[in-house]
C-alpha cells in the first residue's frame, strides 16, 4: 500500500520546489496558479527568517514518504478587530494532481490548524474555473459560500472566484 500523505515543516532542500510552484515555472505552477514570474529568492529569505512558520501564517510541505508533492499554506485574516481566521492555499506538483492528495492535504491542514490555534473559521478561495480544487475543498469538508465576481487577475483577464469555509463546529477533528 502507498504511504499516506503527510505535512511537515519546510527544509532548505525544499525551497527550489517552492520557487517553481509559486512563480518560478509556468508548467509547475499549472493553469490556475501561474500569475507571472516572481522573486524565487523570497522563499530563501522567508525561510532564513522563520523557517516559513510564524504567528501570522506558515507553509508546510505535502509529502508521501520521501516524495515531495507540494505545499500548503495559511495566513491570518482579521475580519473584525477582535477576531481572526485563517485563509489557506495549496500548490501541488503536476504529477501529484488528480490523485486525491489535495483533498487529504486540505483535511490535514484543517485538522492541524484547529488543533494548534484557537480559530473558529478557515477560509479558502479558488478560481471559478478550477473545478478540481472546488471538489477537493468540498470533499475536505468546506462549504461553498459564494461567487466573488472579478476578484483575481490572471493571464490578461479578471477572473471570478468561489469562496469556501469550514468552521470548527462543522468537523469532528
Amino acid at each position: 500500500m502507498d504511504d499516506p500523505i503527510a505535512l511537515r515543516p519546510v527544509e532548505e532542500d525544499d525551497l527550489a520546489m517552492l520557487g517553481d510552484l509559486v512563480g518560478g515555472d509556468p508548467d509547475a505552477a499549472g493553469e490556475f496558479s501561474w500569475y507571472g514570474w516572481t522573486d524565487r529568492h523570497q522563499w530563501h529569505r522567508r525561510w532564513a527568517e522563520n523557517g516559513l512558520l510564524g504567528d501570522d501564517g506558515g507553509t508546510l510541505m505535502v509529502v508521501r514518504g520521501q516524495e515531495r508533492l507540494g505545499l500548503v499554506n495559511w495566513r491570518r485574516k482579521s475580519p473584525t478587530p477582535t477576531a481572526y481566521c485563517w485563509e489557506i492555499g495549496i500548490a501541488l506538483a503536476a504529477r501529484a494532481r488528480g490523485h486525491g492528495y489535495g483533498t487529504e492535504a486540505h483535511r490535514l491542514l484543517v485538522r492541524y490548524l484547529f488543533a494548534h490555534t484557537p480559530v473558529h473559521r478557515i477560509e479558502a478561495a479558488t478560481e471559478a474555473g478550477n473545478i478540481a480544487e472546488q471538489r477537493a475543498l468540498e470533499k475536505a469538508g468546506f462549504t461553498r459560500e459564494g461567487l466573488l465576481r472579478g476578484i483575481g487577475w490572471r493571464d490578461g483577464a479578471w477572473r471570478d472566484g468561489i469562496w469556501f469555509s469550514v468552521l470548527r463546529t462543522d468537523l469532528a477533528v
